[in-house]
């Protein structure tokens, strides 16, 4: 079932997305060569305490995964591009990292990704994340009042096209509000001009993510991290957006450095 939130609702989304925003352009800062990946899971966790947050992702049991989620990000790198778990790993010279998180504020919920890297950047990694950003722009633009559910996921695989990547259709974007994932499933690839209709009052999370040079994906023995099957790099980005009568509107913005 999907709901459609009011405008006073939508502010209420807004304050959970700004503090998802800039917790994540905080943590951005945080990842750096010779930083421990439980370093940035426990200073989200402080973060997220002293907000009076809740995390979307603390017991979290859905179909896959190994037995409940028990952090507050996903924490992939290099190859690992959802849902990685926060482990003993020391970021190294050149690590793309992928750093996802959702949380409540007083019964309304916002998600975002950001995929950034530590040290000494490799071309072809800025290039992935930039095709992420890139397509994560074009579905916002294209999430218009009155248009439809395909114009979104139609933009990110024209993205990802463009930029000679595939698309898995496995995992994708999804509404959100009340709880982390609602209806629909926002797909990141598809058929402008299809779908459901996009009302204004409608909040999803577009989250395009790709994989360098395969679409297809496997698990690692924990049921959770997924990488791409060759292993190649991965990178994820996403913002959760509000449809409304004046055109989308995105409610996890980062503060600009």
């Amino acid at each position: 079932m999907i709901e459609l939130k009011s405008a006073q609702e939508i502010d209420r989304m807004a304050i959970t997305g700004q503090f998802v925003g800039e917790l994540l352009a905080e943590l951005s800062g945080v990842a750096a060569v010779g930083v421990n990946l439980m370093d940035i899971e426990h200073h989200a966790r402080r973060r997220i305490a002293e907000r009076g947050a809740e995390s979307c992702y603390w017991d979290y049991a859905p179909s896959f995964g190994r037995g409940p989620f028990r952090n507050v990000l996903c924490l992939s790198v290099n190859d690992a591009v959802l849902h990685g778990l926060p482990h003993d790993y020391v970021l190294r010279d050149g690590d793309l990292l992928s750093i996802d998180m959702a949380v409540g504020i007083d019964g309304w919920v916002a998600d975002s990704a950001v995929s950034v890297i530590a040290g000494t950047p490799d071309p072809a990694d800025l290039r992935l994340i930039e095709a992420t950003e890139v397509a994560l722009a074009a579905a916002i633009a294209a999430a218009q009042p009155g248009g439809r559910l395909g114009d979104v996921c139609a933009a990110i695989g024209d993205v990802a096209g463009s930029y000679g990547y595939g698309v898995n259709g496995e995992f994708g974007g999804h509404g959100i509000g009340r709880t982390m994932h609602e209806d629909p499933h926002v797909a990141n690839t598809g058929r402008a001009g299809r779908g459901m209709r996009l009302d204004p009052g409608l909040t999803i999370a577009i989250e395009p993510w790709f994989c360098h040079s395969t679409n297809k994906i496997r698990y690692d023995e924990d049921g959770w991290t997924i990488r791409s099957a060759d292993g190649s790099r991965t990178a994820h980005s996403e913002h959760t957006v509000a449809i409304t009568p004046s055109g989308p509107r995105v409610l996890t913005g980062r503060p600009t450095p």
